[in-house]
């Protein structure tokens, strides 16, 4: 006896022009595990719609009249309905979205360029609705300049003592994670397996309280242990 398929992903798509939405919708329910249980074209609607249908993914536009992407991932994040509180994943353009840093402190699991491939939008679904984040690694160091330029908020996690937790294999990699490079490629800068650095990412996050990469490249630069445009080190 085969054991059942898993239910499909539920996802929620947010944005405030029609044909983007049908679009992207489109391409969600072409596949068979993803499911698309509602669309919203504002935020707030898109808060009320969460309450009702229960997505495991939110897809959400910045830019958006009356609520924008901003507040309600915000709400989305912090409600923690019975039901579990969705990963929201960011839709932007990027170029145009100067407050794409603070939807990632909002809570949002990631962000996409809406020009992104239909494989790299489905991907980023199902990265975020597994509990990772999405954080492709040439459009995070954009993201990098982007906090530079921004007075570090407070974090609700660790202070910097907290790091005195980790080990200085740990720090290289939260570093690493920070630069926007992948498990891949760190582990190729230090000469070791891709699984002991998801060891040693999965042991950054638990030490520090935080969520996720999303969290790590954050709390990183707000510590100042990371900088903009600092090449990763190389070993060997």
């Amino acid at each position: 006896m085969t054991d059942p398929a898993p239910a499909p992903i539920r996802v929620m798509v947010v944005d405030d022009q029609a044909v983007v939405r049908a679009g992207f919708a489109a391409i969600v329910d072409a596949e068979p595990d993803l499911h698309v249980v509602a669309e919203a074209a504002d935020g707030a609607h898109a808060v009320q719609l969460a309450s009702e249908h229960a997505p495991d993914v939110v897809l959400m536009d910045i830019r958006m009249p009356g609520m924008d992407g901003l507040t309600a991932t915000r709400l989305l994040t912090t409600a923690a309905p019975a039901t579990g509180t969705p990963r929201v994943l960011v839709l932007t353009t990027f170029d145009q979205d100067a407050y794409v840093h603070d939807a990632l402190r909002a809570g949002a699991s990631g962000f996409l360029l809406k020009d992104a491939l239909p494989e790299e939008l489905l991907a980023g679904i199902r990265i975020v609705a597994s509990g990772e984040a999405m954080l492709a690694p040439t459009v995070t160091r954009r993201l990098i300049d982007a906090f530079a330029g921004t007075t570090p908020a407070p974090t609700a996690v660790p202070h910097p003592e907290a790091l005195e937790s980790l080990t200085p294999r740990e720090r290289e990699v939260l570093t690493l994670v920070a630069a926007g490079h992948t498990n891949a490629e760190i582990a190729d800068a230090l000469g070791v397996t891709t699984g002991t650095v998801k060891s040693h990412v999965n042991a950054v996050l638990g030490k520090l309280g935080l969520r996720d990469r999303v969290q790590a490249t954050i709390l990183a630069y707000d510590l100042g242990l990371a900088r903009p445009r600092t090449a990763a080190p190389r070993t060997g």
